[in-house]
């Protein structure tokens, strides 16, 4: 069964009077343990469809269903117990929490959203600091690491709740080619090792050619095939 199936999905905004549509009627299945990209140019729907794959937005119509639960169902108060058990989130400006260390921003999501004991936090974030290669950074804050370093602490942050969802918006447009190399990489390995499936919304070419599978976005609907990794329809 996939993990993520959009069904004639919908998503219109009113600005006065005026609708704007930003997605219209698309279907999609996105198989678990997946490195999958919406591209498309500015205004194209790619970053609508993250949102509401993520609970942060809700369907105007049609049915998006993740991880066997109808999202567009949920009220504002159980979308956001959904999204903290079960979706991390990496940003293009890394979002990290300039007064906190890197070992705070990474338990900041179990403290907020999970109610885990401090020995478990612990042995959680000393896991993933490793396995992002930053054990050696943990003390230092975010003023103080490169940004190819602060995205890897966004990764590690996006999976410290066990997340078998991360959705990442643009994850490498500030950083250089090197970094956002080394970040896509991360990636790779994070999903091959825990089976968490990525989602990005990008328009950098290196996660295109690292995806699995790219639906390319026209005007808020998928366009048909044009190349063996690129797919429409469910």
């Amino acid at each position: 069964m996939s993990l993520i199936r959009a069904e004639s999905l919908v998503k219109t905004y009113r600005s006065g009077e005026v609708e704007v549509p930003a997605v219209r009627s698309v279907d999609f299945a996105i198989e678990a343990k997946a490195f999958v990209a919406f591209v498309g140019p500015s205004g194209s729907g790619k970053s609508t469809l993250l949102n509401m794959i993520g609970c942060l937005d809700r369907p105007t119509g049609g049915k998006l269903t993740v991880i066997d639960t109808d999202v567009g169902s949920l009220d504002r108060r159980a979308a956001a117990r959904f999204r903290g058990r079960h979706i991390g989130f990496v940003f293009q400006d890394f979002n990290l929490i300039p007064v906190l260390t890197v070992y705070e921003n990474i338990e900041y999501p179990l403290i907020m959203v999970q109610d885990w004991p401090e020995q478990k936090r612990r042995a959680q974030i000393l896991r993933l600091l490793d396995a992002v290669g930053m054990s050696g950074q943990a003390r230092k804050r975010p003023d103080q690491i490169s940004g190819g370093q602060k995205q890897r602490v966004a990764v590690a942050r996006a999976l410290v709740t066990d997340a078998q969802l991360v959705l990442a918006d643009e994850p490498t447009a500030n950083l250089d080619h090197d970094s956002a190399y080394r970040v896509i990489e991360l990636m790779k390995k994070m999903r091959d090792e825990l089976g968490t499936t990525f989602v990005f919304s990008t328009h950098d070419p290196k996660i295109m050619g690292e995806a699995e599978v790219v639906f390319t976005l026209e005007d808020g609907r998928i366009r048909k095939p044009a190349g063996m990794k690129e797919a429409v329809g469910a």
